[in-house]
């Protein structure tokens, strides 16, 4: 793979591999036929992770210890063929395997008896219609066949159909048919559609139809799968595996949606259509010179180019729509007129007033620059995206919620594929809705900030209503700044981790970047002396491995045909070559194929008997065998692989950090690769959004207060918040009135390099607890110093877990701060437990009830 797939990602594709596994020895050896989905939200990256399914599928995956399928066929089916054009380019984009030969847009031209093994063949709804040329002559009753002598002669005198070719696929034992359907929830309806006698297109391919047969193994993908699932759990003679779902928020965490959605919307009743355009406008030239500055500071990052989705109601008055092309470019004169395009539906080039708007298919907008208007309707709200449309305007009437929310979902990926750090305006996109009151609007914030299929809340997204940027505070000194960008956070450690890959995947980088040259070689020769040193310590293992690989033992049976009586003797064989070779490719599994290669390679070198290299390397080979068949050696290898790789990490922190944005964030993925939960430094917030305002239960609306001496404020030095509960705020009052106070820093409670995490135990799973406040305040000496401060209720269920990851944080990390405290609010007022003292830790980690902590004597009195 090209990329580095993000933790969720890679368990998905496990998952998959594993009912990939099971579906083609079941239909191998049982004839049973087998279906399960895969379902995650808008911007997981459904395609990058079918990429990696589909390389471990055709050639293997050490990784994910998966045997290639050699008569894998693929069959990726939609109803849409520009999103077909689109997951074709992102699969090549994404695989360093999947080359356009294997990688086959199925034409009218096609005529084969049987897929050739290895490919992806891409079909779509079209393609399989009664007057497509790929399917005429299937039904023996099309009267478009001609007849000669008695012989029907089809279309293009093809001697097969598309139909005829999926029959031979399916009834060749060497060959396995795999359909996976893109957006699999639609033609899943119920029964055949008015009309048709016939079931949908999809349920044809799904259950097969006429005397082409079933299906063997399908996977639907999609972010609603639920009518797929139902769909499949009603056909007969095929059974549903357990379905592979993505946790929404590991998504959001990862960095490649953006945080925040912004919509404006009038505060009044009346026609603000054109005041709202404006607005719009100039966010979207504000946006596009923030990226242009961010740029300018980033060495080798790309220059992102927002556009503005304009969207029309689908019976629009082209005049009119002049007119709001004419109201853009009057508030952005520099805006180039020819910049205009239009994605309707009827697929030509539109006149607006008086500017020209070409048609453009939806899966060209993102990489064609020069679009920064896109004229829209509700044609490309499933299935397209484009991570640079940053600001959209809708007029749309407020009953078109469900366009709008669908629209949005497709313009939530960041366009760098990752977060930028300390900036919210950057991670964020904008709607203007000139047409919707606040009823309207409430229904589009609960749709984005729901995962429609576990129906439950989407964490780690905002949507803010006519939100305000908070800017760094001129009056925080720099000192405070600094001691805030030396505070420790903590990351999520991996769930598959590979520590060896992760030195290997540091070594390529550091060397990349000219901090460590040779960086590959030395981590290669690093690893080897421990190989070294496991051959010493673990001899006796080795050898009784070492002889198993050598020789190969079994019985023979003997039966005597007049007593029938049998006789086993066993017998043992010197292993031959290919034997070897098995051997040693299981052990890559466990020490990597790369570090087996270079080892096998160093031994060799070392061999005595350099006369004869090929002897030298397979003997290397057998020692390799033997090395991967006693775990505790994988154990001590990774192990010794983790520790380089965090050494090189903190010895070449401050370079790091003096990289791009880009760079430092390819490190920041491979120091969270760490099986463990790994400190990183949190990054200096440079932009923030708050909202302004909120509404009470009867709909009034109210400023939100405002406070002194945040580190981000508005114009008038002030950063407005509202709090979960009364008491949080009194603890933000108590500790700004302490002598010394200089500032705080309201802690985001999402997934942010600017957030500062604790990891903390819950159900053997571990979990990121994000303190609600870091207070600064200067000493009488002049040094700046730091509190974290966390009210938290001891009534929810995580509470104690939560206190005892704090107090671990607290034991490792507690010389950064002068205070580490949580705070609760009990029957007789606020206690709080002062963590960096080590009888309250101590008291933490034995206790069994958070209540009984904050009663008894390791916790004091707050706010007196």
């Amino acid at each position: 793979m090209k990329f580095t797939l993000k933790d969720y990602q890679d368990d998905a594709v496990a998952q998959v591999l594993d009912r990939f596994k099971t579906s083609h020895r079941r239909w191998h050896e049982e004839n049973e036929k087998n279906a399960f989905s895969l379902t995650a939200t808008t911007g997981a990256g459904k395609t990058v992770m079918a990429a990696a399914v589909f390389e471990a599928l055709f050639f293997g995956s050490d990784d994910y210890e998966f045997e290639a399928d050699p008569g894998a066929v693929v069959i990726w089916f939609s109803d849409d063929p520009s999103l077909n054009e689109q997951s074709r380019w992102r699969l090549n984009e994404a695989s360093d395997k999947l080359t356009v030969s294997n990688l086959v847009n199925v034409t009218n031209t096609l005529s084969r008896e049987a897929f050739e093994p290895g490919k992806v063949y891409f079909l779509n709804t079209q393609k399989l219609s009664k007057n497509s040329l790929l399917v005429r002559g299937h039904d023996a009753d099309d009267p478009a066949l001609e007849t000669a002598g008695g012989q029907m002669i089809m279309p293009d005198m093809r001697s097969h159909t598309i139909w005829d070719t999926i029959q031979n696929t399916i009834e060749d034992p060497d060959l396995t048919l795999y359909l996976v359907l893109d957006e699999a929830h639609r033609g899943m309806l119920e029964g055949p559609r008015r009309g048709d006698s016939k079931p949908s297109i999809v349920k044809q391919l799904i259950n097969g139809t006429g005397s082409v047969p079933s299906i063997p193994i399908v996977w639907g993908i999609s972010a609603t799968v639920e009518r797929f699932n139902n769909a499949i759990e009603g056909m007969e003679n095929r059974t549903k595996l357990a379905n592979v779902v993505v946790n929404s928020k590991l998504v959001q965490d990862s960095g490649l949606l953006k945080d925040t959605i912004n919509l404006d919307v009038p505060d009044e009743t009346g026609n603000f259509s054109t005041v709202l355009l404006r607005r719009g406008t100039e966010k979207l030239r504000e946006i596009s010179e923030a990226w242009e500055e961010y740029a300018k500071h980033q060495d080798d990052a790309d220059t992102v180019k927002p556009l503005m989705v304009l969207q029309v109601p689908n019976s629009p008055n082209h005049t009119e729509i002049g007119t709001w092309l004419e109201t853009i470019f009057e508030a952005w004169p520099d805006l180039p007129t020819d910049s205009v395009y239009n994605v309707f539906g009827e697929h030509k080039t539109e006149t607006l007033g008086a500017y020209i708007a070409p048609y453009i298919s939806p899966e060209r907008v993102q990489e064609s620059t020069w679009v920064r208007i896109l004229v829209a309707k509700d044609a490309i709200s499933t299935g397209w995206d484009c991570p640079r449309a940053e600001v959209m305007v809708s007029f749309r009437a407020a009953s078109d919620k469900t366009h709008i929310t669908q629209l949005l979902g497709r313009m939530v990926r960041t366009p760098l594929a990752r977060r930028i750090p300390g900036n919210e305006v950057l991670n964020s996109v904008d709607c203007l809705l000139p047409h919707f009151n606040k009823k309207s609007v409430e229904a589009v914030v609960t749709s984005l900030t729901t995962d429609e299929e576990a129906g439950e809340e989407l964490p780690g997204r905002r949507v803010l209503i006519n939100p305000r940027e908070m800017k760094p505070n001129p009056a925080i000194p720099q000192e405070v700044w600094d001691k805030l960008a030396s505070l420790p956070s903590q990351t999520l450690p991996k769930k598959q981790s590979r520590p060896v890959k992760r030195l290997t995947a540091l070594a390529h980088e550091l060397a990349a970047d000219g901090l460590l040259p040779d960086a590959g070689k030395i981590a290669h020769g690093k690893l080897h002396k421990v190989l070294d040193g496991a051959q010493v310590t673990y001899a006796d293992e080795i050898k009784v491995a070492r002889e198993s690989v050598l020789k190969v033992e079994g019985k023979t049976v003997k039966a005597d045909v007049g007593t029938k009586a049998m006789t086993f003797d066993d017998f043992v064989e010197d292993a031959d070559f290919a034997v070897i070779e098995d051997a040693y490719k299981r052990a890559g599994r466990a020490l990597t194929p790369d570090v087996s290669k270079t080892y096998s390679e160093y031994l060799a070198g070392k061999s005595q008997d350099n006369h004869d290299l090929e002897e030298a390397l397979i003997d290397a080979h057998t020692v390799v065998a033997a090395l991967g068949m006693v775990p505790v050696i994988k154990e001590h290898l990774e192990s010794q692989a983790e520790k380089l790789a965090n050494e090189w990490l903190t010895e070449h922190r401050v370079a790091i950090k003096s990289l791009s944005d880009e760079r430092q964030d390819v490190y920041r993925e491979i120091r969270e690769m760490s099986a463990d939960p790994m400190d990183v430094e949190v990054a200096e917030p440079r932009a923030r959004l708050q909202p302004i305002t909120a509404r009470n239960p009867d709909g009034t609306k109210f400023d939100l207060p405002r406070y002194e001496k945040h580190l981000l404020c508005d114009e008038d030095k002030r950063f407005p918040e509202l709090f979960g509960s009364d008491w949080e705020g009194k603890v933000l009052l108590a500790e700004l009135q302490r002598e010394g106070s200089v500032g705080w820093y309201r802690n985001p409670g999402r997934a942010s390099q600017e957030s500062l995490g604790v990891a903390y135990e819950e159900s053997s799973e571990t979990k990121i607890m994000r303190p609600d406040f870091v207070f600064f305040a200067r000493l009488p000496n002049g040094k700046i110093v730091a509190d974290l401060v966390d009210p938290h209720g001891y009534h929810l269920a995580d509470a104690l877990s939560k206190l005892k990851g704090l107090a671990a944080y607290a034991e490792k990390q507690g010389t950064h701060f002068r205070r580490i405290e949580a705070v609760a609010k009990t029957g007789t007022g606020y206690r709080v437990l002062d963590l960096t003292e080590t009888s309250t830790r101590q008291a933490v980690t034995e206790a069994s009830s958070a209540e009984a902590l904050y009663d008894s004597d390791a916790a004091h009195d707050y706010l007196t």
